[in-house]
């Protein structure tokens, strides 16, 4: 590698810290100019690789003669067009399969003391340390891929090749070891390589995205066949230079190790700052926390984790009322509550809904934290009817709505498809326009799966029977409200240890959502959170956007950095 490139590589280790993937992509940038021989430069007195061919040829024809090694097939000569990239002089491609053994078998008594290792003591990743379980080499010997101490091995089965599962095996007991089948094995036999630097050779990206396209086999069990990786070409500088970049690439990526320690330990403590700030918030009403954001927005808010908190600590605000100020105006909750049970006997004595089973009063313990004066705690299944049954003629249109047009997160919007009523009354839940829908199953409840249904067909529908409906009949809530709570993830996590059913079909009970607590402010409260609550969602939106722009124009500015090297 020329002085230049080396100073470009080094100048520019903050600007891999600041992009996103930085740090990796540089790992992998090492590796690719190692491979090339542009990592360090090269010395005019280390004899050419060629010699080294002619050492190896002499030293398989010694172990053939002397029947150590049986006669190897011969490998396809290297054309021209195979040839990815050209390399420094004094270096050679080669095929793996003629420099050393592929899968070779071990000879060893079987009262040996050896390693046994399962791919999970293989480790993947740039990490090169592999661990093994002591055992009888009569145990291992059948059934298991072999190797020994300064073997190379490399996992061949889909997700473990492209998760770089691979290693240098070394202090295995008494020099041997057997295990995982999913292994293929590169034995050094004729001293070709510095094993660390083919194992570098087969971790790196560029390497592992070439030849996973090649794998055979069905989804899931996609493995390197054998004849591909005896073929795979390999760059084989002089052993002095191999040495040379072993010692570079340890050099740089010890210090990649230590940029991203610093990251990890700088967003640790970005995240730790912003949790404690969070907690002022939701803890403290004197606006000490919010004072303290403000002062640090720029600060705090250049990573998505702390976006997201901050979407949490505003719906939870939001049903706490501490989001806007209480209006002495307002009527109290405790005249709607008035207001929805005089409307619930209207309809009762018209026969236009049916007369609902009382729920248990609501005990003192059962409040989960003080709400402001003027709000009351209520049972959502007193203030709206849950899980209605529409009334519509059979021909009319109508909008069914499967699960996964209920959108998540908290995103609100749904989609549905058209259909006559006659087609969906029937086997499915009812809802209208205006409804609160909340999935009920696991993992969509989790995943706050839930809307106000809007601009459905004769403001009509029906769908997925994985819902739980409100029906607002008592004009008790504002419908966005009651969604931003059911959607609020300090809700959803208390909820969760409630629901019933078998893993996997684990579902919210219709009583449980029936008795759920709900603090109930004033109406016009209700509008002023929901206007204030869409305000600050918008800047969050904004935020995350900036996030993704500035991460854009950092990983921008390290691939023009890269393709400068």
């Amino acid at each position: 590698m020329n002085k230049e490139t080396a100073t470009l590589l080094e100048e520019h280790f903050d600007t891999a810290f600041a992009a996103p993937d930085g740090v990796a992509k540089l790992r992998e940038l090492i590796l690719t100019l190692a491979m090339q021989g542009r990592l360090v430069e090269q010395d005019p007195n280390d004899p050419p690789a060629s010699e080294l061919l002619k050492e190896i040829e002499a030293e398989k024809q010694r172990l053939i003669k002397e029947k150590k090694i049986k006669k190897p097939k011969l490998l396809p000569l290297i054309k021209l067009e195979e040839v990815p990239y050209k390399v420094p002089q004094g270096w050679e491609w080669v095929r793996l399969g003629n420099i050393g053994i592929i899968n070779p078998r071990n000879d060893v008594n079987d009262s040996t003391k050896a390693g046994f290792v399962p791919m999970p003591l293989v480790s993947n990743g740039y990490s090169e340390k592999h661990q093994f379980e002591e055992r009888l080499w009569r145990e291992i010997k059948k059934g298991y891929t072999h190797f020994a101490d300064g073997d190379v091995g490399m996992a061949k089965i889909t997700p473990c090749f492209e998760n770089a599962k691979s290693c240098v095996f070394s202090g295995l007991p008494n020099g041997v070891g057997a295990g995982t089948t999913e292994l293929h094995i590169f034995r050094n036999t004729f001293n070709s390589v510095v094993p660390r630097f083919l194992l570098y050779h087969l971790k790196n990206p560029h390497f592992i995205s070439s030849a996973a396209s090649n794998m055979t086999g069905s989804a899931g069990q996609k493995r390197i066949p054998t004849p591909y990786f005896t073929e795979q070409l390999f760059p084989l500088p002089p052993l002095p230079e191999q040495h040379r970049i072993v010692a570079r690439i340890d050099q740089l990526m010890a210090s990649c190790d230590a940029l991203e320690k610093l990251h990890k330990e700088r967003e640790e403590k970005r995240l730790a700052v912003h949790a404690a700030a969070i907690r002022g918030l939701l803890d403290a009403s004197d606006g000490s926390a919010w004072h303290f954001i403000g002062q640090h927005f720029s600060e705090l808010y250049t990573v998505k984790e702390n976006v997201a908190e901050l979407r949490k600590a505003i719906l939870q605000l939001a049903v706490m009322g501490r989001l806007v100020p209480q209006d002495p105006n307002d009527p109290p909750a405790g005249e709607l509550l008035k207001e929805i049970q005089a409307e619930k006997q209207r309809l009762i004595k018209e026969k236009k809904i049916k007369k609902p089973k009382p729920l248990p009063p609501i005990a003192p313990e059962e409040e989960p934290y003080e709400v402001p004066q003027g709000w009351a705690w209520v049972r959502l299944g007193n203030i709206g009817i849950i899980n209605p049954r529409n009334d519509a003629d059979d021909l009319i249109k109508a909008g069914f709505v499967p699960m996964p047009m209920v959108p998540g997160g908290y995103s609100e919007k749904h989609q549905f498809k058209e259909r006559p009523w006659s087609e969906i009354k029937k086997g499915y839940t009812h809802f209208a326009d205006g409804d609160v829908g909340m999935a009920k199953i696991t993992p969509c409840f989790e995943n706050a799966k839930s809307c106000v249904f809007s601009g459905l067909p004769n403001g009509i529908g029906a769908g997925t029977t994985e819902l739980h409906i409100f029906r607002n009949t008592l004009n008790s809530v504002v419908p966005r409200f009651l969604l931003y709570y059911l959607k609020n993830p300090h809700y959803i996590s208390k909820v969760a240890p409630n629901m019933t059913g078998s893993a996997g079909q684990k579902r919210v009970p219709t009583p449980y959502f029936t008795e759920q607590l709900f603090p109930l402010p004033s109406l016009p409260e209700q509008d002023r959170i929901v206007a204030r609550i869409d305000q600050l969602m918008a800047l969050c939106d904004s935020l995350e956007q900036q996030i993704d722009a500035a991460s854009g124009k950092q990983t921008e500015l390290l691939n023009a950095v890269m393709a400068q090297v």
